[in-house]
């Protein structure tokens, strides 16, 4: 029904996050029939960042210099390093522009049941990073799952040695949020973390 090269762009498409067999069928047919304004320039970034995006040796952040645009910015706190499970949580959090640090990405979580310890991880750099005595404090921006915990425990060991304090984002109620709508350990969470007004 339809050729080789249609179905391989497909079923490439069906691994992107978010979109299965029917969604990549409909981005393949909307990329085919904006050949020119679409599919082509598409292609051409796609190449360009395949060859020009790298991790940074500094904090493990992609991008297309090394060290990264962030480890770059001179007008950044060196003081402070933000712990994240990848870059795109570290860009997350820039888009907030409420932190001016810098930041670690560990390149994943550790998990038991798909097989990831600490050794796959970026912690090792990490550790070398905060014993240097320009380095104050640790933030572990990690995802609040058992995965998540897990890592922030091991994380937390392995910068035992170095003087930094390690603290962690908040957990709890999210701006706007209503009670009635939470679950029990997020409503757990909040009551612990409360903090005077």
């Amino acid at each position: 029904m339809i050729g080789p090269e249609i179905e391989r762009l497909i079923q490439l498409l069906s691994k992107l996050p978010g979109l299965g067999p029917r969604s990549a069928r409909r981005a393949a047919l909307h990329l085919m029939k904006r050949r020119d304004t679409l599919l082509v320039p598409l292609s051409e970034a796609m190449a360009l960042a395949g060859e020009s995006i790298r991790a940074c040796s500094v904090c493990g952040n992609l991008d297309s210099r090394d060290p990264c645009t962030v480890c770059s910015d001179r007008s950044r706190d060196r003081s402070v390093i933000c712990v994240v499970e990848d870059a795109g949580d570290l860009w997350a959090l820039e888009r907030t522009r409420a932190f001016r640090g810098t930041y670690h990405v560990l390149g994943g979580l550790l998990s038991a049941l798909q097989g990831v310890g600490p050794d796959d991880l970026n912690m090792n750099t990490l550790a070398e990073r905060a014993r240097n005595p320009e380095v104050r404090e640790v933030i572990l921006a990690l995802n609040a799952t058992v995965d998540g915990q897990t890592t922030a425990h091991v994380v937390t060991d392995r910068l035992a040695d170095a003087d930094v304090s390690v603290s962690r984002l908040a957990h709890g109620v999210p701006v706007g949020g209503e009670l009635d709508y939470l679950d029990d350990g997020t409503l757990t969470a909040a009551l612990k973390a409360r903090r005077p007004l």
